[in-house]
């Protein structure tokens, strides 16, 4: 099973609807995260094994550098997404994304669009 952690600016509420579909998923805000740094967030995705969702592009920026192969990244490009709408997304998106996320993956979903870059960048 996947595990995936929300991070602040994504509704809280998403988190339990796609709880009830059987993710596995947390809001930073249910476990302590809600006001950490990005570089924390990170670490702890990696540490706990989870992949990062999030509309923050610095999390991408901080993973290129890092030259690190874990936690996957998924950006979304989409502001003002309700809790339902974010979970309809993320279950809609995941059949085309298993894949690249499972292997380490930044993804940047747009309306209509898809990006996936492999992990590690290489430089």
């Amino acid at each position: 099973m996947t595990r995936f952690l929300l991070d602040q600016g994504l509704p809280r509420s998403a988190a339990a609807i796609l709880r009830t579909a059987g993710w596995d998923v947390l809001h930073v805000g249910e476990c302590g995260l809600a006001t950490a740094a990005d570089s924390h967030i990170l670490d702890a995705a990696r540490s706990d094994g989870r992949h990062i969702v999030t509309l923050d592009a610095d999390f991408h920026s901080l993973l290129a550098v890092s030259g690190e192969a874990a936690p996957s990244v998924v950006r979304l490009r989409m502001e003002g997404l309700k809790g339902d709408d974010l979970a309809t997304l993320m279950l809609r998106l995941w059949p085309k994304i298993t894949v690249a996320v499972s292997g380490g993956a930044m993804v940047t979903v747009m309306r209509g669009a898809v990006r996936i870059k492999r992990l590690p960048v290489e430089r």
